[in-house]
């Protein structure tokens, strides 16, 4: 029986050409898989279609979005997931839904390779591979570009030779990875760290400089997840396709970065991702009216480790799936309204409700009505205090108390 290879399908040159060119190397036959995670672009019947047109046997296409928006950008949001603070993980989260798709298209056409079009320099190669066989152990996988050596322009001349229905001819200075939740843009004159983007490096934003009039919007959560926006229920796709329009027309989201990748490099990124980074800010206000002290501190913990596993191509890795359940726990009361405007870049909270606040007026009230018994605070403070008393006068017992000089002092 031939061996069969699914193939992580875009539709652009390099896959397109990758079709033939593992037949070639390998013998073996190949399975596009394509998958919409709302990247936009061509119908999926479409890049359906071309896979079979260039070689493949077979062409597994589907639709996603709703998939993607729920298990994978909800998950990322009530996780506050942001790598180096700053990164909304665009990429690293639309990496497993692909990768769940694959496997299932490997299991269905009984394939026992999975191949994808990344080069050896980046991270989406582990995300891909290591996704992989945590979820199919057995299968093993390949890199067209890493691997049988699928250069640009190599594949260029395959295509031409081989008369494949694919645009050769046109160069895009960038490489571009885009999604419902995001989008990423890097090589190119952005490789100099000192450039500064141009304006055709966005898509998703209009320029923050000269904003529209300022939009106000009401988010309303539900454990954590956007489910009305201004009133108007919504699902998780709509939630961040409307916030993508009414924050990328703010200019929110715009992000350049140096960030380490898991490879070893430092890697300059510019991302846009308006709806995630206006639903992240409303849910962490709203996480700090409905989430006990201790717990969100400890949380703000977690949320780093989790985007650094997320980031690192561990979705389905023992330690995250651990994670998601102290998140799921935590997210019990984030229920409520959240107040924003959006203007000239930036996402500003202007107001929060919630039953489950934890938040008592007259507790934080200064003036008359204050509930809050402050001849509670002496004894308190005493006691928070005793040790860190008691290891000062062992200071000052051994000579090793504060110098506290005399600089700045007035002499007697």
């Amino acid at each position: 029986m031939t061996e069969r290879v699914v193939l992580a399908y875009s539709g652009g040159l390099d896959t397109s050409v990758g079709i033939g060119w593992i037949a070639e190397a390998t013998g073996a036959e190949v399975i596009a898989v394509a998958v919409d995670v709302g990247q936009g672009g061509e119908d999926l019947e479409v890049i359906r279609r071309r896979a079979l047109d260039c070689g493949a046997v077979e062409a597994y296409v589907a639709d996603a979005r709703d998939e993607f928006a729920t298990e994978y950008c909800m998950p990322a949001l009530r996780a506050n997931g942001m790598y180096l603070d700053r990164y909304p993980l665009v990429s690293a989260i639309s990496r497993p839904v692909i990768v769940k798709h694959l496997v299932r298209a490997a299991r269905q056409f009984g394939a026992s390779v999975v191949a994808h079009g990344c080069t050896g320099k980046g991270n989406d190669q582990v995300r891909f591979e290591v996704g992989i066989t945590s979820l199919a152990p057995d299968l093993t996988c390949l890199a067209p570009v890493r691997d049988l050596a699928l250069t640009r322009d190599k594949a260029i001349d395959f295509a031409e030779k081989h008369q494949l229905p694919i645009e050769t001819t046109k160069h895009n200075p960038f490489s571009i990875d885009q999604n419902v939740w995001g989008r990423a843009v890097e090589t190119g004159f952005l490789e100099d760290i000192w450039n500064g983007p141009t304006k055709d490096v966005y898509t998703y934003t209009d320029d923050p400089t000269f904003p529209p009039v300022a939009d106000e919007v009401v988010i309303t959560f539900e454990q954590g997840v956007p489910v009305a926006l201004d009133g108007v229920p919504v699902t998780p796709l709509q939630a961040i396709q409307e916030m993508n329009r009414r924050a990328g027309a703010q200019g929110v989201g715009r992000i350049d970065i140096v960030e380490d990748r898991l490879v070893g490099i430092k890697s300059r990124e510019v991302y846009e991702a308006p709806g995630a980074i206006a639903l992240i800010a409303a849910h962490q206000e709203l996480e700090n009216v409905t989430v006990e002290r201790e717990q969100a501190r400890f949380k703000r913990q977690v949320e780093q480790r989790w985007s650094e596993l997320v980031y690192d191509g561990q979705w389905f890795s023992p330690l995250k799936k651990s994670l998601d359940v102290f998140i799921d726990d935590t997210q019990r009361y984030v229920s409520g309204d959240v107040r924003m405007v959006l203007h000239g870049g930036r996402a500003t909270v202007t107001g929060r409700r919630s039953d489950a606040s934890l938040y008592d007026f007259n507790l934080a009230t200064y003036d008359t009505g204050d509930t809050f018994d402050q001849a509670a605070a002496r004894g308190f403070i005493e006691i928070y205090g005793l040790s860190s008393k008691l290891a000062a006068a062992r200071d000052v017992r051994f000579g090793n108390a504060v110098d506290l000089g005399t600089q700045g002092g007035i002499d007697a």
